[in-house]
């Protein structure tokens, strides 16, 4: 299934009915008065949060969204059916923000001087399963000329239209909900971990960048405990400002509770770096991106030992531990340390608990 976790997309809810002006002609009535029912409400469009969706893909293809509208009143004092609700069902973790200013057809166009709404204020934040939110309020249906009879004007032709439901253009943007986020350059060993530690097969090879969406997976440790981790596709220099895939992606990293950041000393993109580079790096992108990112709680583990000399992962080790850092070690490939390093994590989830 393709990845897609941003798409803009048009909401128009329904109108209300319009109001009957109707009077009865039956046997036995003398005088019937008027008789016109209300018109039935629009219908809304409602955005909810499904679990069991994973990516927008289903609104980058359509992009046009309309509820239905309220019925017309009817004469005998029948109202007309209301409109059923339009439901999107959209990712747990979706968050919906103001593309263009909302309206309803009909109304005046606003003052130039009027600051119109951004893409940038948030309406809702689905964060929770089952969470809803009502994106365009149907239209009210209007009152038939049953409500506009008086001891003055017993037989009254008024009826009002129904009020016209509302438009908006909205950004959907989705932010995966994991326990744990996969930190690390290209080519560390972020897909063949997971890979090895859950049920996920993302794309492994010994190129730059063959991880182009992230994958999430749950992690089984026992009957009892289990986290949900997200292969986030590699960063590098810059990914704060755009480089590489980073700032269509970091945007997951920001509700993962821990992080694994993964570096290894087996490099074949460039002689200057290190593990301990590395790690300054993406920590600067992090902190460029949304500061709070980078105080988030680490798990920093040097991949490939088995590939690496023991007296380098004891140097390596070294250095990270001047910062006060711990380096965990491990082989994603063979398996070695890998159940040491998910222990760790497991226990940086649940501390504050």
């Amino acid at each position: 299934m393709q990845f897609i976790d941003e798409a803009v997309i048009h909401v128009k809810a329904g109108d209300g009915g319009n109001g009957s002006a109707a009077f009865r002609r039956e046997d036995g009535v003398p005088r019937g008065g008027p008789s016109g029912g209300d018109g039935g409400n629009g219908g809304s469009i409602v955005v909810v949060a499904d679990p069991s969706l994973a990516s927008l893909l289903d609104y980058k293809y359509r992009r046009h969204y309309t509820a239905d509208r309220g019925e017309d009143g009817r004469n005998k004092d029948q109202y007309g059916a209301g409109g059923e609700d339009l439901v999107l069902r959209v990712p747990v973790g979706t968050m919906v923000y103001v593309e263009t200013r909302s309206e309803t057809v009909g109304e005046p166009e606003p003052e130039p001087d009027t600051e119109p709404e951004t893409g940038t204020d948030l309406l809702a934040d689905l964060a929770e399963p089952g969470a809803r939110f009502v994106l365009a309020r149907g239209g009210v249906g209007g009152r038939g000329n049953i409500h506009f009879k008086t001891p003055w004007n017993q037989a009254p032709h008024t009826a009002e239209p129904g009020t016209p439901g509302e438009r908006r253009t909205v950004r959907l943007e989705l932010k995966l909900l994991a326990d744990v986020g996969l930190l690390g350059y290209p080519n560390v060993g972020k897909s063949t971990f997971i890979s090895r530690v859950s049920r996920a097969r993302p794309k492994v090879a010994d190129y730059p960048f063959t991880t182009l969406v992230p994958n999430l997976g749950v992690v089984r440790l026992s009957d009892e405990r289990s986290f949900v981790i997200a292969d986030i596709p590699g960063l590098i220099e810059g990914a704060s400002d755009g480089a590489g895939l980073g700032l269509q992606f970091l945007r997951h990293v920001e509700r993962c509770r821990v992080l694994l950041h993964i570096v290894e000393a087996t490099f074949t993109t460039g002689p200057d770096r290190s593990p301990l580079h590395d790690f300054d790096v993406i920590n600067s992108e992090l902190a460029r991106y949304a500061p709070d990112l980078a105080d988030k709680p680490q798990v920093v583990v040097l991949n490939k030992i088995d590939a690496t000399a023991s007296d380098d992962v004891d140097v390596h080790r070294s250095a990270f531990s001047a910062r006060g850092v711990e380096l965990l070690t491990m082989s994603a490939a063979t398996g070695a340390g890998v159940t040491a390093v998910l222990e760790r994590l497991w226990a940086q989830i649940n501390r504050g608990k």
